[in-house]
């Protein structure tokens, strides 16, 4: 019988050792440094090795209502064009066999079928919502303050603001590109990568679709939501993959000065504190990696 996942919990199987943060939380800085300075092109932090196996990714599939497509890695971002272009829902690049194993168990966590309930687990993770409940609570959010709520909750109203430093020299800052798609350690492509496509033709409708968010530092669906609209309102900012526990958007408008890009970095910042705190260290660095590049990276463990 299947048991019910403690999603940041993972424990070695040999040894029973929970080691599952820790490894997340160094590949995940791997992933992070090498995105924002352009030193490599990383997947998300459970992109390694999968621990799911065939039956099991078919039963979560089973359960999960939206079409998933399985196309060559090197094609993925092609295929992404192709099915945004056909007009028949929002594509979504998820990863490997490891990031759609992932996705779908956070999807499935509290259907029955998947995982019975138990009362070692009941409430552990909250209910899941649907798509216009998730939508309806995004429409009440002032993303600014909502933002500043969220990071004094969890760092207190006192909360340091980033390290000042300096605005790096031309070419200092890469961009980070698509990373869902690749392997953080041998920075290669997966050979296999999984898309799905969603009932929308709005891509900050996307965790909404997906319940995805709410754990750790993560910000729940509706919050994503709220913000995604905002960017894609200020720079035409899009969802073009997604996998367990990254994002990676594409914008359309770059900032048009550093006092913008300082701006979005700070905004991001709230958003997403790891950009900084575990990535580039100062609000410079991420600001002018805004002003080099189209792809915007997101990480939470």
């Amino acid at each position: 019988m299947a048991q019910r996942p403690v999603l940041c919990n993972d424990h070695d199987a040999n040894s029973g050792v929970r080691v599952g943060m820790d490894r997340r939380a160094v590949l995940g800085l791997f992933a992070k440094l090498a995105a924002i300075f352009g030193l490599a092109r990383g997947a998300s932090a459970q992109g390694v090795l999968s621990t799911f196996g065939e039956e099991e990714l078919q039963r979560l599939r089973a359960a999960y209502p939206y079409p998933i497509l399985t196309v060559p890695g090197r094609v993925a971002v092609a295929e992404w064009e192709k099915l945004k272009r056909a007009g028949q829902g929002w594509p979504v690049i998820i990863g490997d066999d490891e990031a759609l194993g992932r996705m779908l168990e956070a999807f499935t966590i509290d259907d029955p079928s998947i995982y019975p309930s138990s009362d070692e687990v009941a409430g552990e993770w909250p209910a899941s919502r649907s798509v216009e409940e998730i939508l309806t609570a995004a429409d009440t959010i002032d993303v600014t303050s909502e933002l500043q709520r969220r990071f004094e909750e969890e760092f207190g109203p006192d909360g340091l603001e980033p390290e000042p430093g300096e605005w790096p020299e031309p070419g200092e800052v890469g961009g980070s590109g698509l990373t869902v798609h690749t392997d953080i350690l041998t920075q290669r492509v997966f050979a296999k990568v999984h898309l799905t496509v969603l009932p929308t033709d709005d891509p900050t409708a996307v965790p909404a679709y997906l319940r995805w968010g709410g754990w750790n530092e993560c910000p729940p669906p509706e919050v994503h939501v709220a913000v995604h609209r905002k960017w894609r309102e200020q720079y035409g900012a899009q969802i073009v993959g997604i996998s367990s526990d990254t994002i990676n958007m594409r914008v359309a408008r770059r900032p048009a000065s550093r006092e913008e890009a300082l701006a979005l970095a700070r905004e991001q910042y709230l958003y997403c504190s790891d950009l900084i705190d575990q990535g580039t260290e100062t609000l410079e660095v991420l600001a002018a990696s805004l002003m080099a590049d189209d792809w915007w990276y997101f990480w939470w463990d």
